[in-house]
């Protein structure tokens, strides 16, 4: 049985950076030519000079909010806010929506959303069944997984959603070899099977995703003869990392290009530290270049054990945007960044909420290791200043905070 979906798996990364930044550019320009939202947000920029990672953090991050924003101030002219590159007709069989709300174009391309890798990943071969229960109603979900089974020589079961026992009946009569979905929902049906005295022998494999998967459920099915895996994609990037058999993290796919920011800003973190994940894709039809997914990740070091050689993520760890009411006034990480980059000193920041309702207060925690009463003084003017509200500064040392991508802890109490 072959190891790898292809050989871009386990190209070294010397070789696969050169080609992603060869196309870089290339996907930059395409954007610029033929998204009439990325021509504005990239106005001026010299794609042909995108060539390096540092060259990609120059450019401004689109976050999901935005995408959303443009699409319906856009409704009446253009239902994607000018994102798409394609238009309605042939090339664009199928449209799908997602909360917002946010409409996602499909394009002709077999495994448009590049799901064939994880579905090889879980374990799952050509010639097999699979039992699809993500929704085929108004999200790409269902889609995005059958168009992948279908490009790696597998037949679908489209099972979609609800009504449980016959979900049940057609895997005890169809015989699938695995199942794809949501973790819960397969743990509903294994319970109900259990409950009916209906043996599903067959389902020894998974592949879920759209909810944690935390590892005590993992462990469930396993009990049960089920090796479950997960993968980690949007409607808006299709695939973005995937889990192996290692299980140490999530592998990132080939044809994305991911970048770790500090939230509420478009600037690259060390390795390690948490932050929002930027994603770049390199899909012609839908050309989101650096794309905020408002979720928090972290780059693991080292490779993949199985000989995989991306570069691997922690998983979902959270949402990025800490947007918090204080007193009143909305408080962005952006607003906390914009403090901070004022001066060189402050190496990270945190802003704390606490108290009760009503009786908010802020504390500003910067690492730094200048602790002179000056710079106190001068970040909460700043603090004023930017946020329109009065906050207290606590200055540690370098690694004090800690590491889990939180730019605002609101940590007051609501009982």
């Amino acid at each position: 049985m072959t190891t790898f979906f292809d050989a871009q798996e386990t190209r070294s990364t010397a070789e696969r950076e050169a080609a992603l930044l060869v196309a870089l550019p290339r996907q930059v320009g395409h954007a610029q030519q033929n998204s009439a939202a990325f021509a504005g947000i990239l106005a001026g920029v010299d794609a042909a000079g995108v060539t390096s990672r540092a060259a990609l953090a120059r450019l401004p991050v689109t976050r999901k909010y935005e995408l959303l924003e443009r699409q319906q101030a856009q409704r009446a002219s253009n239902v994607f806010g000018g994102f798409s590159a394609l238009g309605f007709g042939a090339g664009m069989p199928r449209v799908f929506a997602s909360p917002g709300t946010i409409y996602e174009p499909e394009g002709t391309r077999p495994d448009y959303w590049r799901m064939a890798r994880a579905i090889y990943a879980a374990g799952f071969r050509r010639g097999e069944l699979i039992h699809n229960s993500f929704s085929y109603h108004f999200v790409p979900a269902g889609s995005m997984m059958e168009t992948g089974a279908h490009a790696l020589g597998c037949t679908v079961f489209a099972g979609g959603t609800g009504q449980t026992e016959q979900q049940v009946q057609a895997m005890a009569e169809l015989r699938p070899a695995g199942y794809i979905g949501t973790p819960s929902f397969l743990k509903i049906i294994v319970e109900k099977a259990a409950e009916l005295g209906v043996p599903l022998p067959t389902v020894t494999k998974a592949l879920v995703s759209g909810e944690a998967f935390p590892p005590s459920l993992r462990d469930w099915f396993a009990e049960r003869g089920i090796a479950g895996y997960q993968c980690y994609a949007t409607a808006d990037l299709g695939l973005i990392a995937y889990e192996t058999a290692a299980r140490e993290g999530l592998v990132l796919d080939e044809g994305v290009i991911v970048e770790i920011v500090r939230p509420g800003t478009g600037d690259p973190v060390p390795e390690g530290e948490v932050g929002e994940l930027v994603v770049t894709t390199l899909n012609p039809d839908y050309p989101l270049v650096r794309f905020g997914t408002g979720d928090l990740s972290a780059v693991l070091p080292g490779t993949c054990p199985t000989g995989r050689t991306n570069t691997r993520i922690k998983g979902w760890m959270g949402r990025a945007d800490q947007t918090t009411k204080v007193r009143g006034m909305f408080v962005h990480p952006g607003q906390v960044a914009t403090i901070a980059r004022r001066f060189p000193q402050v190496v990270r920041a945190r802003l704390v909420v606490s108290g009760e309702m009503a009786n908010d207060q802020m504390v500003l925690q910067v690492e730094t290791v200048e602790t002179a009463e000056g710079l106190a003084r001068q970040l909460s003017d700043a603090i004023r200043e930017v946020t329109k509200l009065r906050g207290d500064v606590q200055m540690v040392a370098p690694g004090t905070l800690p590491n889990d991508g939180k730019v605002i802890e609101d940590a007051r109490s609501y009982r």
